[in-house]
């Protein structure tokens, strides 16, 4: 089985970095949502912990998105051109049934495009749209007084929240999908060693 080389090093340090982020995120963003689930007693280290790594989900961020742009990636790898719209139907009858019944993904990747067209809708949403929303209401979530005039403006307090955590459930369940793709190589776990190795068999 040949193997294709896929994933730079860059990259695969800060999919695992950002993977720890943001399962410290959830995690905390839990009990601050639901304060009767416990992961941390004292509730100012837990806003504090929610605090920092959301700033240093804004650096993860803006680490992905130069980089891709500095290295054309962005538009190799997320921008949809007419060709990944045609060929959205057939990616989706794969995934739906025919890869239950053992037949190839109609995708073959590449250096120069990674991802099929539902993978670059997916991920251009999440990191283009979600993850800016997320990083952005977070940011005027961490001073409130600082940021009032910003935070009136979009409506106040309940609408920043409301859609801070409305862009965290989306991404939540973009993560659950995130994982169960991830074991749909050749084998379950391929996926999850190209990432470590770099190497997509």
């Amino acid at each position: 089985m040949s193997k294709l080389y896929l994933h730079p090093l860059p990259l695969r340090i800060w999919h695992w970095a950002n993977a720890c982020i943001v399962l410290v995120l959830i995690m905390t963003g839990i009990q601050l949502r639901v304060p009767s689930i416990q992961i941390l007693q004292n509730y100012r280290d837990l806003v504090l912990l929610h605090k920092y790594f959301g700033y240093a989900m804004a650096g993860s961020f803006l680490f992905w998105f130069f980089y891709y742009l500095v290295t054309g990636g962005l538009k190799k790898h997320y921008l949809m051109g007419l060709q990944d719209i045609k060929s959205m139907p057939q990616q989706a009858f794969y995934y739906l049934l025919s890869i239950f019944r053992g037949e190839k993904n109609p995708f073959i990747p590449s250096p120069d495009n990674k991802f099929n067209s539902l993978q670059k809708l997916a991920y251009s949403s999440v990191m283009l749209v979600f993850v800016p929303i997320i990083v952005f209401t977070g940011v005027l979530f961490s001073d409130i007084l600082f940021f009032f005039s910003w935070i009136k403006a979009l409506g106040g307090l309940r609408i920043l929240d409301a859609i801070h955590v409305a862009a965290a459930y989306v991404f939540v369940f973009y993560l659950l999908i995130h994982l169960y793709m991830s074991t749909l190589g050749p084998k379950p776990y391929s996926h999850i060693k190209g990432m470590i190795t770099g190497y997509e068999e």
